[in-house]
């Protein structure tokens, strides 16, 4: 465990230094091109971002492997060792059209456990934190546990791809709920979750970076994080997610069992 937490004073320079990156791009001409459709893009500084990233991870932690969304990291078949898992920004949509709620992630994995998570809301400078066993923090202050609060005591968040490709299901967990919002950010909606300011964030699909370091520091405020199903997160390939207090989830889940 002291190694991970040896690691959390040069993870966070090193998100620090890509949001000065980020932000410095603002009055540029970004190069946007298209993934797997117009609403999923990426970016020249999300490129950068992770090759960053990268450069600095094999300069101090030789031999380690890293997962990137964009690519420029490892192939993976496994989790074995100590694995990165890196979202250089989460919210590229709303990087580009709003310069605002958008997250910098970076997990460490061993043996495909989670021990360090870090999402960083860069408009906010709000850097969520946590180590495995250790809590989880914002801004170096100690989230306290969540309160176990039902779906209908509290806001819930729930993906715009979920939203669109199954209303009813949106629907009926929104009703249930104090209300929905959307943000746009996975990370961001998970730490939303992890402070106590939502009770539940529920997403269609959602990529291993997506989820990696939000996982980690939902779960060390006594939140539960899996598949819509309930079964386990699966970190090498996407995930139909749920993450929410205990008695929330347990409701969300009857409501989508409901649903089929």
């Amino acid at each position: 465990m002291n190694q991970f937490i040896e690691r959390t004073q040069l993870i966070q320079e090193w998100i620090y230094d890509a949001a000065k990156l980020i932000k410095s791009s603002f009055e540029e001409n970004l190069d946007i091109q298209q993934k797997s459709n117009r609403n999923d893009l990426v970016t020249n500084i999300d490129k950068a971002v992770e090759k960053q990233f990268i450069e600095k991870i094999h300069q101090f932690f030789p031999g380690e492997r890293i997962m990137g969304e964009e690519g420029f990291g490892d192939e993976f078949q496994n989790l074995d060792g100590i694995v990165w898992i890196i979202d250089p920004i989460d919210g590229t949509l709303n990087f580009i059209k709003q310069q605002y709620d958008f997250a910098i992630m970076v997990a460490v994995y061993e043996d495909g456990i989670g021990q360090a998570g870090f999402i960083y809301d860069v408009m906010q400078d709000k850097m969520y934190s946590a180590h495995k066993g250790k809590g989880a923090y914002c801004n170096k202050k100690k989230l306290p546990p969540v309160k176990d609060l039902s779906l209908k005591e509290g806001l819930v968040a729930i993906s715009s791809a979920l939203m669109s490709k199954e209303e009813g299901l949106a629907r009926l967990v929104g009703r249930a709920s104090s209300g929905v919002r959307l943000i746009g950010s996975a990370g961001i909606e998970t730490a939303h979750v992890a402070s106590g300011q939502l009770i539940g964030y529920i997403a269609a699909s959602l990529a291993p970076w997506d989820i990696a370091a939000g996982k980690i520091i939902a779960e060390e405020v006594g939140l539960i994080y899996t598949k819509m199903n309930g079964s386990s997160i699966d970190l090498l390939q996407k995930n139909p997610s749920l993450v929410a207090t205990p008695t929330a989830h347990k409701e969300i889940i009857m409501l989508l069992n409901t649903k089929k």
